[in-house]
């Protein structure tokens, strides 16, 4: 939400001008750290390290991707149960940048990416702060104060 301030709450300043950049802006990211990651691979054909080696970075970038997109797209929706787990999987997720940015775009196509989660949160206190608002009425000054012993 940090590109958005708060035009999410009622979609003005130009919100879906916004969300069109930022999509364009992580798939454009996502290509770029693909390209980067092509030059490493070429890097270890020059190298001659081997198939194996080779299909094992490709495996390991996949998974390392799918998984980081899975749990970038989840903290669209929700808070994490355990902030020590998603914390662990930081590095995991660095790894699989390319699923985080791909995550971030087509969330972007939806929504601002994190905007149900937030707007789900903004509802909820709104309704408490009412709630305790109501309740107060009249002047608290002008209350009676208990008499002491």
């Amino acid at each position: 939400m940090r590109f958005f301030g708060t035009t999410w709450v009622d979609h003005d300043g130009h919100y879906g001008l916004r969300r069109a950049g930022l999509a364009a802006g992580a798939l454009a990211a996502a290509a770029a750290g693909c390209l980067v990651l092509r030059f490493g691979y070429q890097g270890l054909e020059i190298a001659e390290v081997g198939g194996f080696v080779n299909t094992l970075v490709i495996v390991m970038f996949a998974i390392c991707s799918a998984i980081a997109f899975r749990k970038t797209w989840e903290g669209f929706v929700r808070r994490p149960a355990d902030p020590a787990r998603e914390e662990s999987l930081r590095s995991l997720k660095a790894i699989g940048f390319i699923g985080s940015l791909l995550a971030y775009a087509f969330r972007c196509f939806v929504e601002a990416p994190g905007e149900k989660l937030l707007r789900t949160e903004y509802e909820t206190a709104r309704a408490r702060y009412e709630k305790r608002r109501g309740s107060r009425t009249g002047n608290p000054a002008a209350r009676k104060k208990p008499k002491r012993k």
